[in-house]
């Protein structure tokens, strides 16, 4: 996966996979259409790009104090975020919001984690093939 259009269609295929799944796990996440999903993704896509970064500075001390748990209360206000901006994308609470974001990151994580493996058995290199003797000597 080198090519840039081609890793960004993953990554927004393994956040739509996360986006589904938190739809059918999470009671109060739902969405209507693939449409809607794909409206979704787009807008995690440009928040996580944009305004998580700016958030992350922002609340440092609080991110330092809880120990990275207010990582996932950023990524939960922004899922929450999103469900009230797009129409058809109901996000019920903070808690489907907190919950969904969980599945999220974790679908991110396991995904990555595979994708990551599949590309270093592909990039690994081959061990070398032993020299080939002459058939006239003879090994004692």
């Amino acid at each position: 996966m080198k090519h840039p259009f081609i890793n960004l269609l993953v990554r927004w295929s393994v956040l739509a996979l996360g986006v589904a799944l938190a739809a059918r796990i999470i009671p109060g996440i739902s969405y209507r259409d693939g449409e809607t999903l794909l409206v979704v993704v787009l807008l995690l896509s440009f928040f996580n790009a944009i305004l998580k970064p700016l958030l992350l500075l922002f609340t440092l001390p609080f991110i330092l104090l809880t120990l990275g748990v207010g990582v996932l209360v950023i990524n939960a206000l922004l899922f929450l975020w999103v469900g009230k901006l797009v129409k058809g994308f109901e996000v019920a609470s903070f808690w489907s919001a907190l919950g969904g974001a969980l599945i999220v990151s974790v679908t991110n994580i396991v995904m990555n984690s595979l994708l990551r493996s599949s590309e270093r058995k592909a990039l690994a290199p081959k061990p070398p093939k032993p020299p080939t003797k002459p058939d006239d000597v003879i090994d004692i």
